[in-house]
């Protein structure tokens, strides 16, 4: 296992077998601006760190988050295997759920009315706009999928799947700031 250091975040050593903090400039097709880490004018929150966190206390990713930074989970439908997509945003000091992609009406998708405003992606599927929902304490539990489902988070150009390193487990998906300890 090896340790790092996030010195630049005010934290002590700690150890992270994936532990990314790789920044980007262009975003995958279809996304762009949602998920590119990004500041915004008005946000006067501090940097903070996306972090997925195992059940042993483990960090197995932590991507910097400047105010107003985007990313999205993303995993394949267990059933008919297409690419579903959770977008977030470190919004005036919070996790926020903005938006979310699914391609079809399959099995445990769809729109709830009053949550957002469903639109057509233009290929057959859709996107939930405008959900805005902020996350309870900045972090929420995940049970990650196997391999083929591929819980995974995409930030820019960059993804880092989440069932390569702890398939099957419950990991912990969080905002890490540094004055909230």
């Amino acid at each position: 296992m090896k340790i790092m250091s996030d010195a630049s975040m005010g934290r002590a050593a700690v150890p992270a077998p994936l532990h990314y903090a790789l920044g980007c400039i262009a975003c995958i097709s279809g996304l762009a601006g949602m998920m590119s880490p990004s500041i915004a004018s008005a946000e006067t929150s501090q940097p903070a760190s996306l972090e997925a966190v195992a059940q042993d206390g483990d960090i197995l990713v932590s991507i910097p988050i400047l105010p107003g930074g985007r990313w999205c989970l993303g995993w394949n439908h267990s059933v008919e295997g297409f690419e579903v997509l959770d977008c977030y945003g470190y919004l005036n000091g919070r996790m926020v759920l903005e938006r979310s992609h699914q391609p079809d009406f399959a099995a445990g998708l769809g729109h709830i009315s009053g949550r957002g405003e469903q639109v057509s992606d233009g290929h057959g599927g859709y996107w939930i706009n405008h959900i805005d929902e902020p996350v309870p304490n900045d972090r929420y539990v995940l049970r990650v999928g196997s391999t083929e489902v591929n819980h995974r988070i995409l930030w820019g150009t960059q993804r880092f799947s989440l069932s390569a390193a702890a398939a099957h487990e419950r990991v912990i998906m969080r905002l890490y700031k540094p004055d909230d300890v």
